[in-house]
């Protein structure tokens, strides 16, 4: 008996839960509980989320979203055999309510369609298990993508976005691997030597094994064994990219008391064993752990994410550039003034927005100098260059640098509260993916505010 139980009494030992003795005249009659009593129920799923329900403006984005390139790929049609492919209406639908409502777990969704009513007016009676979910959310990245940039483009058509003024930002995100999977070159060689060989013995068992009831055992350790083979071989690919990137750094300090093998073996680059495409970067509460790098570009005015972009480089110098020119890309627009953190202000790609026409507005760096005005333009500046650090200097700059913490910090931070502080899939490309789920997620909830009557 634990120690909860012990404050309950115990009923007798001749009492029964699914029998009862006849109650003495005169006793109270009472209608008691009766859990054991299979019992049939009409639902109506449409009257079990109410109309302003966040479920219906879900389903009504999805049902404008052109998904021809997703029922295209469907094997079943009328006329020919075959069982029949989930909508991928349904689908979407329950990724983007999932993502609102802060659920990233494919099994987790699964569950729901079960006993949520609003995630099973989304099924409507059809069954969805995790592993199409899982499938699903990742397929087709390029889908998400234009997507993103065909519902953004409805917003500016209709003059609830404008794309003169974007802000962009930054954010660390943790990886789906530990510190302890990142590996130097040696013993990556080593685990993927030993993957192999236990690949090779798991065929070895399954071609020969009589045991017809253990095959499909066999067959997923195999699976998973040759799946490990495959991220240790590409772990030892991205550790060349390591040594590169490595190489053009500063080489590493040794520390006081360190021996020579000792800094030998921590100044060696390393690789994850389980994301090969992880880095570890340096988090907002200054710790490192292994995450991916999401940058998010936002428009002021309506806090609408306009630019995705996800890498695997721990700084945001450098990023401007690339960001800017997708968004141009996207909508066939440059926006006239960038809003950017100090992080970006690298000297390149402020001149290369100025060639561009776009103005940026991104703090000027302190200079080492103490008694050197920083909003001074350097001999040997540009005339860009020189421009932005007399711009940043006065006070209406300063104004509309402050609309970047008001937009971008916003967009993130209500990202992080819908779960977007670990990611559960692996590698750059999976990773994108649900940054753009994210997006599209914090879009459609901002269109339905900014739709409606004042």
């Amino acid at each position: 008996m634990n120690e909860q139980s012990s404050f309950f009494p115990s009923l007798p030992e001749s009492s029964s839960v699914t029998s009862q003795a006849p109650s003495p005249a005169g006793a109270p009659r009472v209608l008691t509980a009766q859990r054991n009593q299979i019992a049939l129920r009409a639902v109506d799923l449409e009257a079990t989320v109410g109309l302003e329900h966040a479920v219906r403006n879900v389903w009504a984005f999805v049902e404008r979203l052109d998904l021809s390139a997703l029922y295209g790929e469907i094997g079943s049609v009328e006329g020919r055999a075959g069982r029949a492919a989930i909508d991928p209406k349904i689908l979407m639908a329950l990724w983007l309510y999932a993502t609102v409502d802060a659920v990233g777990s494919a099994r987790e969704i699964e569950r729901l369609t079960e006993t949520h009513d609003a995630y099973r007016w989304i099924c409507g009676g059809v069954n969805v298990n995790y592993h199409t979910l899982s499938d699903f959310r990742c397929a087709r990245v390029d889908v998400l993508d234009e997507l993103l940039s065909e519902s953004v483009a409805v917003l500016v058509n209709k003059g609830l976005v404008k794309l003169a003024r974007v802000a962009q930002d930054g954010m660390r995100v943790r990886a789906s691997a530990g510190s302890a999977s990142f590996r130097r070159r040696s013993t990556l060689e080593l685990c993927l030597k030993q993957a192999r060989a236990q690949v090779q013995a798991l065929k070895g068992e399954i071609d020969t094994d009589p045991n017809a009831s253990n095959r499909r055992w066999r067959a997923a350790r195999e699976r998973a064994a040759r799946e490990r083979e495959e991220r240790l071989a590409q772990a030892l690919e991205q550790l060349a990219e390591v040594e590169k990137q490595k190489n053009k750094k500063k080489a590493v300090a040794k520390k006081e008391n360190e021996t020579e093998e000792q800094y030998r073996k921590r100044s060696q680059p390393r690789a994850s064993s389980t994301d090969a495409e992880a880095r570890v970067m340096k988090m907002a509460d200054g710790g490192f752990r292994p995450a991916y790098n999401v940058q998010l570009a936002s428009t002021p005015d309506s806090q609408i994410i306009v630019g995705v972009d996800v890498n695997n480089c721990g700084s945001d110098g450098g990023q401007l550039s690339p960001m800017l020119e997708q968004v141009r890309g996207r909508y066939q627009q440059r926006p006239a003034e960038w809003l950017a953190d100090g992080g970006f202000a690298s000297d390149t790609d402020i001149e290369d927005a100025h060639r561009g026409g776009t103005t940026v507005y991104a703090p000027v760096r302190h200079p080492r100098n103490s008694s050197r005005d920083r909003y001074v333009a350097l001999p040997d500046d540009s005339e860009a260059l020189a421009q932005w650090r007399q711009r940043m200097g006065s006070e209406a700059a300063k104004e509309i640098y402050k609309q970047r913490a008001a937009t971008a910090e916003c967009v993130n931070a209500i990202a992080r509260g819908r779960g977007l502080s670990q990611f559960l899939v692996r590698g750059l490309n999976k990773v994108k993916a649900v940054a753009l789920w994210y997006a599209l997620a914090h879009n459609l909830m901002r269109a339905v505010t900014l739709t409606q009557p004042a």
